[in-house]
This record gives C-alpha cells, sequence and structure tokens, in this order.
C-alpha cells in the first residue's frame, strides 16, 4: 500500500540557533534512513501548501495568531523568543504555516481516498501550542488544525488523536478539552515537562502519565488497558497521531526506555483500529525526536507499518 509523506523544503530553513536540540538534521536523518530501509520508493511525496488564517484560527486565537505575525523577524540572523526554549527566525513562520498546512493536506488526501494514510515530516512541531500560546519548540498546534479541519471542512463526527510523544500534549489537551468530537489520548513522562495532565478530568481525554524508564512491556500494558478500549467503542472515522519518539531509549532529552519494535507495536494496534472503524485511515504528523540515528529507525519502522509490512 502507498502512502503520502507530506513536507516542505521551508521547514529545514526555521532553526532555533546552534546546538538546539529540534534542528533541521531530524528531517535529513528521517529521509536518510527510508532511502537506506528501502522505505523511500514507497512513498508519494507532497510539498505542502502553507495554511490559511481562517483553518489556523480554528484551533488558535486570533489574537495569538496575529501576535506571531508581528514579531516575526524580517532578516536573517535575528532570532526572537516566545518562551524559554522556542525562537522564531527569518523562516519559521512559514515553516510553521506549511507544517500546518502539512497535516491539513494528509487529511484530505486520506478523505479523499488517494491515499489510506499520510506522514507529516514537518518541523516546527505542535503539541505544546495551546490557543494562545506557543512553547516547547511549538508555534501552531499541527494536528489539532487538522482535526478541526476534518470535522469541520470534511464533516466527519468522530476523530481520534493519539499523541505517544513522551512529553504531554498539554497544548493539544487544552484546544480539544471536551470536544466530544475529540477523543485525546497522550502517554508522557511524569512528573516531566510541562509538568501536566496528570490529574486532567475530561470525558474525552485519556492521559497516560507514566515514571522514567518506562520500557516497551510498561507501555504497551497501559495503552491495552486505557486506550485501545476506549478507542474501539469510540470508533473514530479517522486517526491522527502526534508521533514523538523521544521516548527511545537512546534519547537524552527524556527517560524512556522504549525501541523502534515498540514504535511498530503502537502503529499496528492503530492501524487494526483505523482498518476497522476509519477505512483504514491515518494521518501521522512529526513532533519530538531528538537522537538523529533513533529517529530515523522509528520512523522508518513507523511507515513500515502504515504501508502495510
Amino acid at each position: 500500500m502507498n502512502i503520502a509523506l507530506i513536507s516542505h523544503p521551508v521547514c529545514r530553513e526555521h532553526r532555533m540557533g546552534a546546538h538546539h536540540p529540534e534542528c533541521p538534521e531530524r528531517l535529513s536523518a528521517i529521509q536518510d534512513r527510508l532511502i537506506a530501509a528501502g522505505i523511500e520508493m514507497l512513498l508519494t511525496h507532497y510539498d505542502a501548501p502553507p495554511a490559511s488564517i481562517e483553518q489556523i484560527a480554528r484551533a488558535h486565537d486570533r489574537v495569538y495568531i496575529e501576535m506571531i505575525q508581528s514579531i516575526a523577524p524580517q532578516v536573517d540572523d535575528v532570532l526572537v523568543w516566545i518562551d524559554g526554549d522556542t525562537a522564531m527566525n527569518h523562516r519559521t513562520l512559514e515553516a510553521a504555516l506549511h507544517a500546518a498546512g502539512a497535516a491539513i493536506l494528509g487529511v484530505d488526501l486520506v478523505l479523499n481516498g488517494r491515499h489510506h494514510a499520510a506522514f507529516c515530516a514537518i518541523r516546527p512541531p505542535g503539541h505544546h501550542a495551546g490557543r494562545g500560546s506557543g512553547s516547547g519548540f511549538c508555534i501552531f498546534n499541527n494536528v489539532a488544525i487538522a482535526a478541526l479541519h476534518a470535522l469541520e471542512q470534511h464533516g466527519l463526527q468522530r476523530v481520534a488523536i493519539v499523541d505517544f510523544d513522551v512529553h504531554h500534549g498539554n497544548g493539544t489537551e487544552e484546544i480539544v478539552l471536551n470536544d466530544e468530537r475529540i477523543l485525546f489520548c497522550s502517554s508522557f513522562q511524569h512528573p516531566f515537562y510541562p509538568g501536566t495532565g496528570a490529574d486532567t478530568r475530561a470525558p474525552n481525554v485519556i492521559n497516560l502519565p507514566m515514571p522514567g524508564l518506562t520500557n516497551g512491556e510498561s507501555f504497551k500494558t497501559a495503552v491495552e488497558a486505557a486506550w485501545l478500549p476506549r478507542l474501539d467503542d469510540f470508533r473514530p472515522q479517522l486517526i491522527l497521531i502526534s508521533a514523538g519518539f523521544d521516548g527511545h531509549a537512546e534519547d537524552d532529552m527524556a527517560h524512556f526506555n522504549l525501541r523502534e519494535a515498540d514504535y511498530a507495536w503502537m502503529t499496528r494496534a492503530l492501524k487494526r483500529l483505523a482498518d476497522q472503524h476509519a477505512q483504514g485511515r491515518i494521518v501521522s504528523c512529526l513532533e519530538g525526536g531528538y537522537a538523529l540515528s533513533a529517529l530515523g529507525r522509528s520512523v522508518a519502522a513507523h511507515l513500515d507499518v502504515l504501508l502495510g509490512h
């Protein structure tokens, strides 16, 4: 089965300074591994269009969008910091618009029947961006924008967002909280950045806070108990994935002990649900993952399952 790979060259031009872990080399590591694994030739490549302000405003306050537009640098070699670890250079706004546009295009492609699945190789990531704030390397919430596009433009009634990044998707949770059309599942190390999610009580949110050193077996047990039955009962018409691979044992940004096989297992479980309820429709968007070799291998394992292997 052929899937869509959506990206844009400007996503490599967003830079937050030397030695920042969320770097353009992340996309190169993914591309190199997909070529080495023989997967790249099985993908249909698309350049992401920019999202419109109207599409972004489904998830974000217009005051916030206008603030991001107003502070975006206009010249090279200038960084504007929106929080302690999130900066904008002169290409960041453009990259963020195309990152959100990639997620939207992914939804359009799978709902129009062009592909059963899509992977968005994009940066900046999105799941820490809330309605009126960016943080944690994130400017606009790509997955939340995509979910609301699927609901409001395509008329879906039930969309699931599954976030297996090692950090809680606090921005996504803020945007979708108590929206009964969306079931949001987030697994994350706790206590850890951003320090949220462990005490959320909302009918459409299933958070899995787990301790440092969580391994694949513990992760699988928690997902099988908490997520899979609820997702099955919810019967999503589309599954969106916040695909963060920073829980890998080689990634020193956090302290999980997951491996490529664990990401493949998670993807396989979601693919079975998508095949049963959503005509196989999955759109996956890159979030974290900062150990370059581990990131490339994990994305390859993720896409190998989405390809049906």
